[in-house]
């Protein structure tokens, strides 16, 4: 274990059970979101090489254009 995971467990320790399970219930959760995203850019690789692909002969065709933050959003 770190020293940083260390030091968490150590403050979360201190709070009352109630925060300590809210605090175990957002860990685990953002755990089990990263491993979801692992698994989906895993599993679409195929897919995200097309998309770049064609991404990239869109801007050669210049159908593309700078973002313009002010304005696009």
């Amino acid at each position: 274990m770190t020293a940083l995971l260390e030091k968490v467990i150590d403050r979360v320790s201190g709070l009352p059970a109630r925060k300590q399970n809210a605090m175990a219930h957002l860990l685990l959760a953002e755990m089990d979101a990263d491993g979801q995203w692992d698994k989906s850019f895993k599993s679409s690789q195929t897919e995200l090489a097309e998309l770049s692909r064609d991404a990239i002969e869109e801007h050669r065709r210049g159908k593309t254009r700078v973002m313009d933050l002010a304005n696009d959003f």
